[in-house]
């Protein structure tokens, strides 16, 4: 049975707090993107993937995720532990020597969940192509995801990959693009416009649909929903998802200056205390 959406709920504060927790503890690592993508993640691991027990690298059979923008890796690393990947207690040894929970999550660690190194920007959505290609070819009916930031669009292999996925109907996959405006040097706009990325999708081909409350869980699982209904027609699917970046923390948003850093114990403090909920079961 799925998680109702009070479940759901807390376990995006938890999530929060194992966030703020990791990079705290090593004074490295990047909260922004990652409290503000919480939800989305949190959603689809818990309601909307269709996920085998265990982990298998070939993943065939069950719905699977990319992530792209490897550097929000505190939140992913989170949800794949609170979904069963890997023990909890192992979010303690993140960024550290030896650890498989490295800053950019890689494979050769070997940790359950980890489909693609995604130091580099740019790239996950040529990998994801390539996964729901070989669906196809093995007749697999399940979907492939993936997430990407919107700063991380002007890596020029994105519309590569767009217009490759368009031409070859590539149907099976959903790329979702965190769109919260905001980058490591600075507003999108600011650093690199680039226009109406929607018209920049559907001008490529994709079907394009937008969630506007991108931290709202119920908001979310309607919105990939939807998403889902439309595969299988012919067209790759995109999904904007409207997202705060540190949301959950109020020193955190409205601004790019979290992309990156990592809060002291007086502001890890502030934070946890605005993401309290019964039953935390912090590692």
């Amino acid at each position: 049975m799925k998680p109702n959406t009070q479940q759901l709920n807390n376990l995006t504060i938890q999530v929060r707090r194992d966030i703020l927790r990791m990079v705290h503890a090593v004074n490295s690592g990047h909260p922004g993107g990652s409290l503000g993508c919480t939800e989305f993640l949190v959603a689809l691991y818990q309601n909307l993937m269709e996920r085998k027990p265990g982990f298998d690298m070939d993943g065939k059979g069950e719905d699977i995720f990319f992530l792209s923008n490897g550097h929000i890796s505190p939140v992913f690393y989170s949800v794949l532990a609170r979904s069963g990947y890997f023990p909890v207690a192992e979010l303690a040894t993140f960024r550290q020597i030896n650890s498989r929970l490295q800053g950019h999550p890689t494979t050769h660690e070997g940790l359950p969940g980890i489909r693609m190194a995604s130091g580099s920007l740019g790239q996950g959505m040529s990998v994801a192509i390539g996964a729901a290609l070989t669906k196809k070819l093995n007749k697999d009916s399940h979907l492939v995801y993936s997430l990407h930031g919107d700063g991380e669009l002007q890596e020029g292999q994105n519309w590569e990959a767009m217009m490759y996925a368009s031409a070859y109907k590539v149907d099976n996959y959903i790329a979702t693009i965190d769109l919260n405006g905001k980058q490591i040097d600075g507003p999108t706009d600011e650093v690199l416009n680039m226009g109406s990325i929607r018209a920049k999708f559907e001008a490529f081909g994709w079907d394009v649909l937008e969630i506007e409350k991108g931290n709202d869980i119920e908001a979310i699982i309607a919105g990939m929903t939807d998403a889902k209904s439309r595969t299988g027609k012919g067209k790759p699917v995109c999904v904007l998802l409207h997202t705060e970046m540190g949301n959950g923390v109020d020193y955190m948003m409205y601004s790019h200056a979290w992309h990156g850093k990592a809060p002291n114990d007086e502001q890890l403090a502030t934070a946890l205390a605005q993401n309290y909920c019964e039953g935390e079961s912090d590692y």
